[in-house]
């Protein structure tokens, strides 16, 4: 998973996350807990978010 430059720091992606795998200081950043699953996309107000598939 990337968070593109459009992410604007807003912190919905973190809340949905369910492995608690993305930090938001100042913009959100995915650490190395993620499993690219996807769920926090939807949420992301500004779709910053780019899942690889």
């Amino acid at each position: 998973m990337k968070i593109n430059e459009n992410c604007v720091g807003c912190g919905q992606c973190a809340s949905f996350c369910k492995k608690g795998a993305i930090e938001v200081l100042g913009k959100a950043r995915a650490t190395d807990a993620c499993i690219e699953c996807g769920i926090c996309a939807p949420y992301c107000p500004v779709r910053a978010i780019e899942v690889q598939v």
